[in-house]
């Protein structure tokens, strides 16, 4: 029996000679669609090709247009084109464009109201910029079309929440770009989304050091004693629950992040490594400040395994229930 007001939930389907599409088909095979109604963004002739992968029990139902879309159905909306050559493995111009094609269509459908969050498979950042869409990711073209001047890359697995400073930004420039009004606004994003999105009325947050062992006091780089400690002590008299400039190399090591909702990290990889280590492959990349809700898998286009049916969908299934939590909790407030 379908729900009424179940969530829908926009899915794209990512490069599709990557393992989104196997990822996508696998997961939903197993998900309960009297829970959330997905919607698939790509061409029929993907789905064509990957059809083994789609479970023999749920119907692919084609949509032309939004209108057409059937809750409690694996439905597939068609954002337009037809591909000339699917290979698995490779790296194509026409690929990265039906890969943007597909986000920037659900993008519309969530600002829309027609789907209420959206789960993004891996993207190849060489094959969407051979397209012509020169972006250094997901979060920064999401924040782009959805006019948002501020968001928030979090990695979530259960409790464990790590948000970045500075993402996509290379090590070489990181330093330059750190300021205390960029890491305030960051706090900020991170305290409002584990009120708003995660229901922790008084959220705790560990904010690490940019420099080996926090600086040292000074010994092995200022920013923590010039930018990042006096900023959480302010935070702190504000009334915000943050401890910090943490060691970011002891920290997971000696469990304390079992102390806090969250972490707020300086730099991509400072945050990112101890995650997917702690996660086990079932990560989920976060997107907070956005006017819509947005999920992914925490992983890559794997090209290596492409097509061969190797691929573990556990992280995008992680996306999919995430999303729909995160949809149902809006949906009740509204």
């Amino acid at each position: 029996m379908i729900k009424k007001n179940i969530p829908r939930i926009a899915v794209s389907i990512g490069d599709f000679n990557g393992i989104g599409p196997e990822i996508v088909l696998k997961a939903l095979g197993q998900a309960e669609l009297n829970e959330a109604t997905p919607v698939i963004l790509t061409l029929k002739s993907v789905m064509d090709f990957y059809d083994d992968f789609r479970s023999p029990q749920q119907e692919l139902h084609i949509a032309e247009k939004a209108d057409e879309i059937e809750n409690g159905h694996l439905n597939l909306l068609q954002i337009g084109g037809d591909v000339i050559e699917i290979t698995p493995g490779t790296q194509t111009e026409q690929s990265g464009r039906v890969a943007m094609k597909a986000i920037e269509k659900g993008i519309e459908l969530c600002l829309d109201k027609t789907t209420d969050a959206l789960v993004t498979a891996p993207i190849s950042k060489e094959a969407v910029n051979m397209a012509g869409y020169h972006i250094p990711g997901h979060t920064e073209f999401l924040a782009e079309k959805t006019s948002t001047k501020n968001v928030l890359m979090m990695l979530v697995s259960g409790n464990l929440r790590v948000a970045l400073v500075t993402a996509h930004t290379p090590i070489k420039d990181v330093s330059e770009e750190i300021t205390a009004q960029l890491i305030r606004t960051k706090i900020g994003l991170l305290h409002e989304s584990l009120r708003k999105d995660f229901g922790i009325d008084n959220p705790r947050i560990a904010v690490f050091g940019l420099n080996p062992h926090a600086g040292d006091g000074g010994v092995i780089g200022t920013e923590e004693v010039e930018l990042i400690g006096p900023l959480v002590q302010a935070l702190r008299h504000e009334g915000m629950g943050a401890d910090g400039p943490f060691p970011a190399d002891g920290f997971f090591g000696q469990q304390l992040h079992k102390e806090y909702d969250a972490i707020l990290a300086m730099y991509h990889d400072q945050g990112l490594a101890p995650f997917k280590l702690l996660s086990f492959g079932r990560g989920v990349n976060f997107t907070a400040g956005l006017p819509i809700i947005r999920t992914s898998p925490d992983h890559g286009t794997a090209f290596d395994i492409a097509g061969k049916g190797k691929a573990n969908p556990s992280s995008f299934t992680e996306a999919w229930n995430l999303a729909i939590e995160l949809a149902n909790k809006k949906l009740r407030e509204h």
